[in-house]
């Protein structure tokens, strides 16, 4: 019998997400003849019931797009707002996926989704996911798609401000996405030449950091770059999240809305400036790393991971996650990844490699 896959993504917009539809989609119609619909806007799409046909030439044309044709939104099944009112509004999703007579829910996400997709399977549904997200941080997998084209664009940011930092004297402090994982940070940071580079699992001392931009002042370099992790902490914050997590004896997780992390990162700015008597200005790239056209790279990644999907589709092989190793395309158990973030070891090569050409890392 012809199979009938759902697809959506949820979660926030990310760089070949449509690559991803579309790779799914073409190699599920084409291969095995499965037949395919979108919802829109996510897991509120498919409680709401609300549908977009994927066949033939919608599927044309997407490839290189940003966003998602589908659309997309944060909420969750179990704690979706509906009328003013948080509902779990899990059993009407279920009877949408009958109703449609899926076979499988394909989503695309990153770390919330992993866990709605889990929290979904477990409530009967056959799930398969796909890894996508600019922070890099879904675990067991090498990468995730729209992480590389938001590396280029933060990278592009940096290599355009040494020219201003240069000519004004001045300290740049660059605030990258990456919540709790310094991944984009450290990368574009290494990739940009930044002077020093911030990021959450390094605490850093400011005084520190201090000397570092004076110590490049006394050889003549009057200015710096410095790239911040939204996430980052100082050590006195980050002593501070320790001793309330333990007092409330639960593991110290840093969640804040993006006004706390811009106000943290002027607040270093400032510091900086105090510190070193340069003028320091702040540069915050938000959104714009999420958006535009996806790079070739993501584009082959999330291609790679959506005819992947179809192949373990067609297996029957459901629960799980489609996750990068290498240049081969595994399945992984949802319970597995759902739950799990993937930050930067201490020991990894990429801090080895800015530490080897002098880059400080706050400590």
């Amino acid at each position: 019998m012809t199979q009938s896959i759902g697809i959506l993504t949820s979660g926030g917009d990310t760089p070949g997400l449509n690559a991803a539809i579309r790779g799914v989609g073409k190699a599920c119609q084409s291969h095995y003849g499965m037949h395919i619909v979108g919802f829109r806007d996510g897991f509120r799409g498919l409680m709401e019931n609300r549908t977009m046909a994927l066949e033939g030439e919608a599927l044309s044309g997407i490839l290189t797009l940003g966003g998602t044709i589908l659309g997309t939104s944060r909420d969750k099944p179990h704690k979706m707002p509906v009328n003013g009112k948080v509902l779990d509004m899990t059993e009407a999703i279920i009877a949408n996926y009958h109703a449609n007579g899926l076979d499988c829910l394909v989503c695309l996400g990153g770390g919330g989704t992993m866990k709605n997709a889990l929290r979904l399977a477990a409530a009967g549904l056959n799930v398969v996911t796909l890894p996508k997200t600019i922070d890099n941080d879904v675990a067991l997998t090498d990468t995730t798609f729209g992480f590389d084209t938001a590396l280029g664009i933060a990278t592009d940011a940096i290599d355009r401000l040494h020219s201003t930092a240069h000519s004004h004297h001045r300290i740049i402090v660059v605030e990258i996405m990456g919540h709790r994982a310094g991944w984009l940070a450290l990368g574009a940071g290494i990739s940009g030449g930044a002077d020093v580079i911030l990021i959450p699992e390094i605490p850093y001392d400011v005084a520190t950091v201090a000397d570092a931009i004076k110590a490049r002042k006394r050889k003549g370099k009057p200015f710096s770059i410095v790239a911040v992790a939204e996430g980052a902490l100082s050590r006195q914050e980050f002593a501070a999240l320790q001793a309330t997590a333990a007092k409330k004896k639960k593991k110290a997780v840093v969640v804040e809305p993006e006004l706390l992390y811009a106000e943290r990162t002027l607040r270093l700015a400032q510091q900086l400036e105090k510190l070193t008597g340069l003028e320091a200005r702040v540069t915050i790239l938000g959104h714009l790393q999420r958006g535009g056209t996806p790079s070739a790279a993501d584009r082959l990644l999330a291609t790679r991971l959506g005819t992947a999907a179809a192949d373990l589709i067609q297996q029957r092989q459901y629960g799980i996650m489609v996750a990068a190793r290498g240049e081969s395309s595994v399945p992984v158990r949802l319970e597995d990844v759902a739950g799990q973030v993937k930050t930067v070891p201490p020991d990894h090569p990429w801090v080895a490699s800015a530490r080897g050409v002098g880059t400080n890392l706050g400590d």
